[in-house]
């Protein structure tokens, strides 16, 4: 039935064969449909298939599954029909924009979908154009309803070019808004005028979109723009994947996990969305949305708001950054200063490469631990002494990064960043015209950071074992550090005051062995040396038993209600599985606890 179905269309093409129509416009049957002439298409169906079975004929009657086009309006089956069409002949204009790809003047990120790019292209048909819509750019094709000479031309002509009558008419078709989103490069530059836009801004750099129009759009703008224009429209097309929920599914209407961003933006903020749109993402791979990634984000937006606050805080209306001197610089300094300068290189080498999430990433990891949770902690008694030496450089050292800081975060999350640096000591009047921050090869401090690398170790360490142990936090202990590396020894003794403070360690003392250490002192191993701290100065050790053998009691007993419930085959079997979930939870909670528990009691008594 090559007038009734598209692959039928194709077979009778190769074939020769004739289309009969035996449908009218109202999907009735016509005289070509003999005596079922007149029928609905539906009453024809059951009528042929009663004739078969009568005449012997109808052999079986099976399901068949297979896709049957219907209206998106009103959902009525829709039947295949030849019609007169406008098409784009498309092999002249393919094999340009397949040579543009396969010669690297335009890349795929990631390059794997070229592949799609190429399946398309390489197989592709003549394209029709026109479309029976209301709107969308009228085809500019005119008809002389007088001698019927066609004319297609950009403005609408007076009169027929053959008779000169003045009975003109347009054609009714639409151009397929692909073939309008085409033309889009160059189209909004003042295309075909060459103006001065679209001489600046013809080819562009970088196009970002979806993987699920590469051919409808991507692919065309291609040959569009190499065809109109005589050059690619742009050098890199960077693919994103689709934005799932939480449970990995699409979102659509008829599962109503949709989200309206406006809603969003009203609870979180327009910041809290970007970050949660692009942390953890890769090109070309699908992401996760989810309420959490959303608090997580406005979470880190604060953060970074109250450290600018703590920055501004400690700012004085007269300061004058002129009058630092770099003598003056701590090694935290140096270390947040060397750090912003890799963050600087790194970030600005990922952005480079599209990796946008990991980025991200290493912004979020710097602001957060970095230079939230370790150098402001640093600078604390620096500011809160108004005659501190090095209390300028701290101020100055703040400035520096954290203005660094939010050019490097500005593309992610610009109106927090923004906002921040309309308040800082810079040259410029908005974050949007200044200048990317770069790498400079003298701002590096490797014995610095050599250094803070030994100093958050210890601190971690330290807190640890006291949170393990329950010390109280007002409790310090006496450190003994084994260590021979005398880069270490010299920043365990510059730099106690600082280590000290943050790990409640209350003495430092150096040695190369463990000789003269008590059996029962807890070790802490960090890199480049171990701590040992005397049981005695953390806990008492008798209160700490009795304390871990209640404990211990209460875990026996609670793992042993536990078991039973889940040896209990009437339980498992018939209470929800989120509940039997949630108790085999508790049972590797419980046990881990008690493992805990026992090993302590042990290296105490």
């Amino acid at each position: 039935t090559p007038a009734h179905d598209p692959n039928d269309f194709e077979v009778g093409l190769r074939h020769n064969l004739e289309s009969i129509n035996v449908m009218n416009e109202d999907a009735s049957i016509n005289e070509n449909g003999g005596k079922y002439c007149g029928l609905d298409r539906y009453e024809a169906r059951k009528q042929i298939v009663k004739d078969l079975e009568e005449q012997g004929y109808l052999v079986n009657i099976k399901p068949h599954k297979h896709n049957v086009g219907a209206c998106y309006r009103c959902s009525t089956t829709i039947e295949p029909k030849i019609s007169y069409q406008w098409f784009v002949k498309m092999k002249p204009l393919a094999e340009p924009a397949i040579e543009a790809v396969k010669n690297g003047t335009i890349k795929f990120v990631p390059e794997r979908f070229s592949k799609i790019y190429f399946n398309w292209m390489e197989n592709i048909q003549d394209w029709c154009i026109s479309r029976q819509l209301w709107w969308g750019h009228r085809i500019p094709a005119y008809y002389c309803d007088d001698c019927g000479e066609m004319t297609v031309q950009r403005t609408a002509p007076h009169s027929c070019p053959k008779c000169k009558s003045k009975n003109i008419r347009q054609d009714e078709d639409v151009l397929d808004t692909w073939f309008s989103s085409a033309l889009w490069p160059f189209s909004t530059l003042g295309w075909p005028d060459m103006t001065e836009d679209l001489k600046y801004f013809y080819p562009t750099s970088v196009l970002v979109t979806g993987y699920d129009i590469i051919f409808f759009w991507v692919a065309r703008m291609i040959f569009s723009g190499l065809e109109q224009m005589g050059k690619e429209p742009f050098k890199y097309v960077l693919i994103h994947g689709l934005v799932r929920d939480s449970q990995g599914r699409k979102m659509s209407k008829s599962l109503g996990n949709g989200i309206d961003p406006l809603d969003v933006i009203d609870k979180y903020g327009t910041d809290a969305l970007r970050y949660a749109l692009t942390i953890g993402t890769s090109p070309g791979n699908d992401m996760r949305f989810s309420e959490e990634k959303l608090e997580a984000s406005r979470n880190f937006a604060n953060k970074i708001w109250n450290a600018f606050r703590f920055v501004m805080m400690n700012f004085d209306d007269d300061i004058d950054f002129r009058d630092i001197n770099e003598e003056n610089y701590t090694v935290a300094d140096k270390w947040i200063l060397s750090r912003i300068n890799t963050i600087t290189r790194e970030v600005t080498e990922n952005l480079e490469k599209f990796e946008l999430g990991i980025a991200l990433q290493k912004i979020y990891e710097f602001i957060w631990e970095e230079f939230c949770d370790w150098y402001i902690e640093l600078v604390k008694p620096r500011l809160y002494d108004r005659d501190a030496k090095g209390r300028l450089e701290a101020l100055f050292v703040l400035n520096e990064v954290l203005t660094k800081a939010m050019k490097l975060l500005h593309p992610f999350m610009p109106f927090v960043t923004e906002e921040i640096y309309s308040h800082l000591i810079t040259n410029d009047e908005s974050i949007m015209i200044s200048k990317w921050p770069e790498y400079s090869d003298t701002v590096m401090y490797p014995e610095e950071e050599k250094i803070m690398e030994f100093i958050m170790d210890v601190v971690r360490g330290v807190r640890n074992i006291r949170a393990e142990m329950n010390v109280p936090a007002n409790r310090k202990a006496k450190a003994i550090f084994i260590t021979q590396n005398e880069l270490i020894s010299k920043a365990i003794k510059n730099e106690f005051t600082t280590f000290g403070r943050l790990a409640s360690i209350s003495e430092a003392h150096i040695q190369s062995d463990k000789n003269g250490i008590s059996n029962d002192a807890v070790a802490v191993m960090v890199n480049g040396a171990e701590i040992y701290l005397p049981l005695e100065d953390l806990i008492d050790i008798k209160k700490e038993i009795e304390r871990l053998e209640k404990e211990k009691s209460t875990l026996i007993m609670e793992l042993d209600r536990v078991n039973k419930k889940l040896n209990n085959e009437s339980f498992v079997s018939k209470a929800p599985v989120a509940v039997v979930e949630q108790e085999k939870d508790k049972l590797k909670k419980y046990t881990e606890m008690y493992e805990k528990v026992l090993a302590r009691l042990s290296t105490l008594k």
